[in-house]
C-alpha cells in the first residue's frame, strides 16, 4: 500500500513538474501532521501519526484531490484518498483564513479497530473530516477535526503556485 501511495505521489508531481505554465494547475501541497491530541487520554493511543501525502488542486477546479499516509491510533498502518474543498473566511486566497471539508474512502482500520470508523467493512470504511487552517503565501497551518476522537494538527506547504 506504500509502494501505491509513493507511485502516486511520484506521478502528480511529474505530471505538474511537466505541465505548461499556461495549464491552469497551480497547486501541489506536500502535506505534513505530526501530532494528533486524543480527547480522552489512553497510554495506548498513537499521537505521532507520521502522517505524509500530497494535494492537488487544479487551477478553477470546484474540489482538490489527496492521499496521505499514516499510523492511525492504534498503530495500523492507513491511507486517507479524499477529494476536498477549502472556502476562505478571511483574507485572499494565499493570505488568510480558511475552513476545509475532506471526504473519501479510509483504509487501516482493522481488526477489534474496524468499529472505531463508521461504515468500515474489513478495514476499508469512508471518512467526512473538517478543519479549520491558516495560509500564508505557500505554506499553511491546520487543525483537523477527528470526530469525537482526536484533534490533528497539520502543516502544508504549495509546490507550483
Amino acid at each position: 500500500m506504500l509502494q501505491k501511495l509513493i507511485g502516486l505521489v511520484f506521478l502528480l508531481v511529474a505530471t505538474a513538474a511537466a505541465a505548461d505554465e499556461d495549464l491552469p494547475y497551480s497547486r501541489l501541497t506536500l502535506v505534513f501532521g505530526p501530532y494528533v491530541y486524543h480527547y480522552h487520554n489512553d497510554p495506548s493511543h498513537n499521537d505521532l501519526p507520521w502522517l505524509t501525502g500530497v494535494e492537488w488542486g487544479p487551477e478553477g477546479s470546484w474540489l482538490d484531490v489527496g492521499a496521505v499516509y499514516f499510523r492511525n491510533s492504534f498503530y495500523q498502518d492507513s491511507v486517507y484518498v479524499y477529494a476536498s474543498k477549502r472556502w476562505f473566511i478571511m483574507g485572499e486566497r494565499d493570505k488568510g483564513t480558511y475552513l476545509k471539508m475532506t471526504g473519501g474512502p479510509l483504509w487501516g482500520y482493522r481488526g477489534e479497530f474496524e468499529h472505531k470508523v463508521p461504515f468500515n467493512h474489513n478495514g476499508l470504511g469512508w471518512a467526512i473530516i473538517p478543519g479549520i487552517g491558516y495560509q500564508y503565501r505557500a505554506v499553511d497551518a491546520q487543525l483537523v477535526f477527528l470526530g469525537t476522537a482526536a484533534l490533528m494538527v497539520t502543516f502544508g506547504y504549495d509546490f507550483y503556485k
